[in-house]
């Protein structure tokens, strides 16, 4: 398989943990992200919520992106994220604007 037909979960991980990029491919992004009871977009804004709460810097920048392709709007987002800054702790609040500043600005 060519680098570009590979996901990035295989980009990544593919040699050196299969297992968990099988997981990931079939599972979290194959029957999860698939399941109809949550749209794509509600489901991103789920999952940067919850990056931003656990302060996961690097899954947030992937998922911030899929989160505007997924259609939510970078005014919703820094709505959401400035909700989370009460919630989830100021610094958190503040790597995840930064990174959706840098994200909507390139």
């Amino acid at each position: 398989m060519t680098e570009q037909a590979q996901t990035r979960a295989q980009q990544l991980l593919g040699d050196t943990a299969p297992e968990l990029v099988r997981l990931t491919d079939d599972v979290l992004f194959g029957q999860v992200w698939a399941d109809p009871a949550l749209s794509p977009r509600d489901r991103s804004l789920v999952t940067v919520a919850a990056l931003t709460a656990l302060h996961r810097p690097e899954q947030l920048d992937a998922h911030l992106r899929l989160a505007l392709a997924n259609g939510l709007g970078k005014e919703e987002l820094v709505a959401a994220i400035t909700h989370l800054a009460f919630y989830t702790g100021w610094p958190n609040a503040m790597s995840a604007m930064t990174q959706l500043k840098a994200i909507a600005e390139a």
